[in-house]
């Protein structure tokens, strides 16, 4: 239809001829659609509409131009904001809260109420939460956790220990064993809470990186900073999602309209001080299997860093590719320097340091 408005064929339609077509056909559209149509209308300055541009829109796909123009237009939005709407049913109830609680821009609420289907639903946690933990401790090793001091403990094959580095798998699947059932119940409870709304908002993709990003770097800053002890436990990835939505939160506090966010933040960090003052506690605690130590809280802290850094970048931009940010490459690529130090150092230093290692369990 738009074509009819562009007969050169140069892509552009007018702004006045975009509004009369708006006019006629607008009954036929969203309206939260219609009103960011409008909005892109009036914040364009140059007098004319790229096609490319309402094709994004009505795929629910947004370029940089695009992104740009409604930045501006985002002020001439007047209609009621979405959490003033009535007559919505609990699902759309559901998805209004999740926008409110992640994404501080009325517009980027408004787009995310509109195009979210649950199609894909947010697989990503609930597998990794009730798969993982539950089916592979409760039915595999017959028990939902492995205390410290179980006979099995360091002899499972997820766990990170320093003697078994060059396994490589253990930099992943130590997430699947805790230690004990009040360490598994604060990061279910955390990966659950954050991780789910989060998924939901950005996608699996997204999510399940910074995901993993926090767990290799948890285990990696354990085998560079605590180089004798094993670690146990999904506190690095859980650290990254929770810091960087705390970050992000922080970082556009007056556009987060979530009801007590101070509450919830204060909560959220009581909750990860707790488990992270629990784990320190513990790391220095005497072993019930000397001279092996208890396990690291590093991978808390390698988390956290994956959370501020590559995960406040994922989180901030909604609607923008993550490849056009010249702050997220800057980020990633520390990130893979990071990985790559600590894989040469866990080639040389163990042997040049001349450390006394654990025995292998």
């Amino acid at each position: 239809l738009l074509s009819q408005f562009d007969p050169d064929n140069t892509g552009y339609i007018s702004t006045e001829k975009f509004r009369s077509l708006l006019q006629r056909h607008g009954s036929e559209l969203d309206p939260h659609k219609l009103e960011v149509l409008l909005a892109l209308a009036d914040s364009n300055s140059e007098g004319r509409i790229c096609y490319q541009d309402f094709v994004n829109l009505m795929s629910n796909k947004r370029s940089n131009s695009f992104r740009q123009a409604i930045l501006q237009g985002n002020r001439r939005l007047c209609s009621k904001a979405l959490l003033e709407e009535t007559g919505l049913s609990l699902s759309q109830r559901l998805i209004r809260h999740v926008a409110y609680e992640t994404l501080p821009r009325e517009i980027d609420r408004k787009w995310y109420y509109d195009s979210y289907t649950c199609c894909p639903p947010p697989w990503f946690m609930i597998t990794i939460t009730i798969v993982a933990f539950f089916l592979y401790n409760g039915v595999m090793l017959d028990r939902f956790v492995l205390q410290v001091t179980h006979p099995l403990y360091l002899k499972n094959a997820l766990l990170y220990h320093p003697q078994l580095r060059a396994q490589a798998w253990r930099y992943l699947t130590y997430i699947f064993m805790h230690a004990g059932i009040e360490h598994l119940g604060l990061n279910v409870v955390l990966q659950l809470l954050v991780g789910v709304p989060l998924e939901m908002v950005h996608g699996a993709a997204r999510i399940s990186f910074v995901y993993v990003a926090g767990v290799v770097a948890g285990s990696l800053a354990v085998s560079v900073a605590d180089m004798t002890a094993p670690v146990v436990g999904s506190s690095g990835g859980v650290y990254a999602l929770v810091s960087a939505h705390l970050a992000n939160i922080v970082m556009n506090w007056s556009g987060m309209k979530c009801q007590f966010k101070l509450l919830r933040m204060a909560v959220a960090l009581i909750c990860m001080s707790f488990e992270f003052g629990r784990a320190v506690w513990l790391r220095f605690h005497p072993s019930a299997y000397p001279p092996c130590p208890h396990p690291s809280f590093m991978a808390h802290l390698g988390g956290v860093m994956v959370g501020i850094t590559l995960g406040v970048i994922i989180l901030r931009n909604y609607e923008q590719r993550l490849q056009d940010q010249t702050l997220w490459w800057i980020f990633f690529s520390i990130y893979v320097i990071f990985v790559l130090f600590a894989i040469f150092w866990n080639i040389f230093a163990y042997s040049l340091l001349d450390l006394k290692l654990p025995p292998p369990p």
